[in-house]
């Protein structure tokens, strides 16, 4: 299956570098996660593919590949009981009204125009073809806003395409939208799981890249800066990608992990993330970093350690990176305390003082409890306490 890049811009462009710890599917770009995922959209003879390019992304990047199908056969009728209340009534002579008792008429009684639903639609053809393709040449060459105003346009004259849903979705990634991506995904996902249910049907293709879809909504949901009330719904995303793959997949491992890591699920997820890092061992990434206070909040600090070390090789100047590693060394205590308390101060005052903040440390970055009781143990220890977020 051929993959396609979603889109060739960097979503955290204009965040803190933070924000690059979270989740590594949901990027645009590869930014040491690996890259987000596009579905890909067969060539003429069996669909359009999802994303801005032709060729497969790296190895390392996530890719979604969405396989477009159509399906005719989402024609059907509905045999209905229609009940006729007419409480017609009789006068007598003597004025009183009688009631007649309700009659049913049952459906061979009564002719029903059948209820016709247009198929999903997988592969478009014609002018919807013409117009898809052309909003993919515009995500290519960079101009996401131009983009999204063709999928826009695609989705309103084809409301059963499930790539168009799924572009848009794209795009409004790519610009910050995430509410309304969300939307996007779901109706793509929802198209997607329809098209599979209908019957397979010689030279029509069918939506095989659900999994895809899932990893990207899911992915999403971790992202959309309410990581822990979307917690349940990224999760049950993100094992449904997983389960659907059916093979190890680094990049929905990773997210996986996460999903599980918000959820309390750090058993599981320090799993995930160990698969996750051995397929990826050769370049560290900023989810290293999560896998890292997972194995802190186990106990494993000898694990923890070596990971976090690796990282800030790789991402010294990261405050989130700097904390993490005080914080650590400041749990170990005697000696140590003095150097995690000199780590902890190379974040400048501005940024430091965000690790005091509650909604910080839960939404944001969704640490586990035992760094968050540490990091705020230490900003005690070195006098943030009292002092106010500039």
């Amino acid at each position: 299956m051929k993959g396609i890049n979603i889109t060739s811009i960097t979503l955290y462009s204009t965040v803190a570098f933070s924000s690059l710890f979270r989740s590594c599917a949901f990027q645009v770009v590869p930014t040491g996660c690996g890259g987000s995922r596009q579905p890909s959209t067969p060539s003429t003879s069996t669909g359009i593919g999802i994303g801005t390019g032709i060729e497969p992304a790296p190895t390392n990047s996530n890719t979604i590949h969405n396989n477009h199908v159509m399906s005719d056969d989402s024609f059907g009728s509905r045999r209905q009981l229609i009940t006729s209340l007419v409480p017609s009534a009789i006068v007598t002579a003597t004025g009183v009204s009688i009631l007649l008792s309700p009659q049913l008429s049952f459906a061979e009684d009564v002719q029903v125009d059948p209820v016709i639903v247009d198929p999903v639609i997988v592969a478009p053809t014609g002018e919807i073809k013409k117009l898809f393709n052309e909003g993919r040449a515009l995500e290519q060459q960079g101009n996401i806003q131009a983009s999204q105003r063709i999928f826009a346009k695609v989705t309103k004259l084809a409301p059963r395409f499930i790539y168009g849903w799924a572009y848009l979705g794209n795009s409004q990634v790519a610009l910050g939208s995430l509410d309304p991506a969300e939307n996007s995904y779901t109706k793509a996902v929802n198209l997607c799981v329809e098209s599979r249910k209908e019957e397979e049907k010689l030279g029509i293709p069918r939506c095989n890249d659900l999994y895809l879809l899932y990893l990207n909504r899911g992915s999403l949901r971790l992202n959309n800066g309410m990581a822990m009330a979307m917690a349940k719904e990224a999760l049950l995303d993100l094992e449904a990608a997983d389960s659907l793959r059916a093979k190890p997949d680094a990049v929905i491992l990773q997210n996986l992990a996460r999903a599980r890591e918000v959820n309390g699920l750090y058993a599981a997820s320090d799993r995930d993330y160990t698969v996750a890092i051995s397929m990826t061992s050769n370049e560290v990434s900023p989810f290293w970093l999560r896998a890292a206070l997972v194995k802190f909040q186990l106990g494993d600090t000898m694990g923890s350690f070596d990971l976090i070390r690796r990282v800030e090789n790789r991402f010294s100047e990261a405050p989130e990176v700097r904390a993490a590693l005080a914080a650590m060394l400041y749990a170990k205590g005697d000696q140590d305390i003095d150097t995690a308390r000199k780590k902890f101060l190379e974040i400048p005052d501005r940024q430091r003082l965000k690790y005091r903040n509650d909604e910080f440390l839960l939404n944001t970055i969704s640490w586990p409890p035992r760094m968050i009781d540490n990091i705020k143990a230490l900003s005690d220890a070195v006098g943030d306490a009292g002092r106010v977020e500039i």
